[in-house]
């Protein structure tokens, strides 16, 4: 019994994570390459925009960083967020 309560234990954690928001604000350009859409060009241009500029405020200012646009953003929208509460 208790190793089949480890093993629950382990799978809802996985899933948890696996379904946990990406927050454009502190993630690596690792973590954003994650997202569907999102090169590793793309993703260093996140972080490059983000390190001279600031945090994004929402998630629509990410078409501020070139090569990202609404098409993009619409896409990766559900998986992301702009702050810790991640009900953006």
């Amino acid at each position: 019994m208790k190793k089949l309560y480890v093993a629950l234990m382990f799978i809802l954690f996985f899933a948890a994570t696996a379904f946990a928001k990406i927050n454009i604000n502190t993630a690596t350009a690792d973590e954003l390459t994650t997202l569907n859409g999102i090169g590793k060009v793309k993703a260093e241009a996140i972080v490059t925009y983000r390190t001279q500029n600031g945090h994004f405020q929402t998630i629509d200012d990410l078409a501020k960083v070139k090569g990202i646009g609404s098409k993009i953003i619409e896409k990766i929208k559900p998986e992301i967020t702009v702050d810790d509460t991640a009900d953006n």
